[in-house]
């Protein structure tokens, strides 16, 4: 390193310092922003758990649920105003919206989805807000650059409790499916108040002084990407978009493979033991994404994440082994961590949460286009073959965005990335 490289360097991390708060404060954001993340996440993978149920309650197909769960993920693509909100007003405005977006529909899950149109819209209102993420943009925020994936890990890492595989099933038997939703209202009780607390980093405040007080309008957010944003954007909804379609399918229609089609394993193995090991493979996949990011690179946690995925999908179609849906999983939240860490340190603070905004369109995109991909498939292949091996070879595809060259952000402090890439 030269002499004006560790000049410009020393700099950046005085600079660095002036921005961050307490380490005490650090582990409070990083805890808060993971519940809001375990509220999201719950609520996001519950549909595994009650699909079942959905279908007996309404006397519904899987092909006439996973077709119209598509038409109605429409609504997501609203996703994209909450972030524009969480740029132009602040951070913690943006997760209080965030916090009532997600608590509110399933407070109102138990007392109005008497039908399935009405569980639809609320559905699809409560999936609006679990698909934003901002909750780690504010972790990346307040972290140090050394720390930073660590920190985002930690905070996925908590978002990832699998309560969902322990008690969904539980809930939906003892008081209906609709409360297996319900519960998480007193989350957002205790989010509430943990909110309280929560200040505005000081790299959006400082942002907010260099544009002048001024809201930052969705029209000037958007002028104002540039040419490297726009690349990030692409690369964002590229992954994200691929990322999540093998979730909706994965998490969506795992419990009716196994109760269904792949009924061998029953009962020597029960789903409640497939899912909870799931979901303690999905804390692990976010514990080893952290570490990998910031020992090795951010390159490579990507290869070896997505290479995982398709194993595991393929061989979970080909062979219907329990282990083959434990190895996705672990990828698949591998994959998770590393678009939430690596997506929110790539772009300029003034822009960040609209361009994982834009992120989350490709995301919402899968709330679309995977149901639809589900039902053609599931009234294609009766087997459900071919219906996991189709997304575990999408899952090449994010492997692609390499060739363009993605800046390496490890180890770096925002201001460095900001400036360099």
């Amino acid at each position: 390193m030269s002499k004006v490289d560790a000049f410009i360097k020393k700099k950046d991390e005085e600079l660095e310092e002036k921005t961050l708060r307490s380490k005490h404060y650090q582990w409070y954001i990083v805890i808060f922003m993971g519940l809001v993340g375990f509220l999201d996440n719950n609520l996001n993978l519950m549909e595994g758990q009650v699909i079942p149920d959905i279908l007996t309650d309404f006397g519904i197909t899987d092909v006439f649920f996973a077709f119209w769960q598509g038409i109605f993920g429409i609504v997501t693509f609203a996703v994209f105003f909450l972030s524009w909100f969480t740029d132009a007003f602040g951070r913690k405005k943006g997760i209080f919206v965030l916090i009532l977006l997600m608590g509110i529909p399933a407070f109102l899950m138990p007392f109005l989805a008497t039908n399935i149109w009405i569980f639809y819209i609320l559905y699809s209102i409560l999936i609006t807000g679990t698909i934003s993420n901002i909750w780690e943009i504010p972790v990346s925020e307040e972290a140090p650059a050394k720390k930073r994936a660590t920190y985002g890990g930690i905070a996925t890492l908590i978002s990832l409790i699998p309560l969902y595989a322990i008690i969904g099933d539980d809930i939906a038997i003892a008081l209906g499916w609709q409360w297996s939703y319900g519960i998480f209202f007193f989350v957002m009780l205790g989010l509430l108040v943990l909110l309280y607390f929560m200040k505005e980093p000081q790299r959006w405040n400082d942002a907010k002084e260099k544009r002048g007080h001024e809201f930052l309008k969705f029209k000037t957010a958007i002028k104002s990407f540039n040419k490297k944003d726009w690349t990030y954007a692409l690369m964002s909804f590229v992954v994200y978009g691929i990322w999540a379609i093998g979730l909706k399918v994965g998490n969506a229609w795992g419990r009716h493979y196994y109760e269904s089609v792949r009924t061998e394993y029953f009962p020597q193995l029960e789903w409640d033991t497939i899912i909870l090991v799931a979901g303690l493979m999905i804390l692990l996949g976010a514990i080893l994404s952290g570490i990998i990011m910031d020992r090795v690179s951010r390159k490579v946690t990507l290869i070896v994440s997505c290479s995982g995925s398709v194993l595991g999908f393929v061989l979970l179609g080909i062979t219907g082994s329990p282990i083959a849906m434990w190895i996705a999983y672990l990828s698949m939240a591998i994959v998770f961590t590393w678009i939430m860490v690596y997506f929110t340190e790539v772009f300029r603070t003034e822009i960040r949460t609209t361009g994982m905004g834009i992120a989350a369109l490709g995301s919402r995109l899968s709330y679309v286009f995977g149901p639809l991909l589900a039902s053609v498939m599931l009234a294609a292949f009766p087997d459900m073959v071919m219906f996991w091996v189709i997304p575990g070879l999408l899952m090449i595809i994010p492997l692609f965005i390499l060739f363009l060259k993605p800046y390496e952000t490890k180890g770096k402090s925002l201001e460095e990335i900001q400036e360099e890439r």
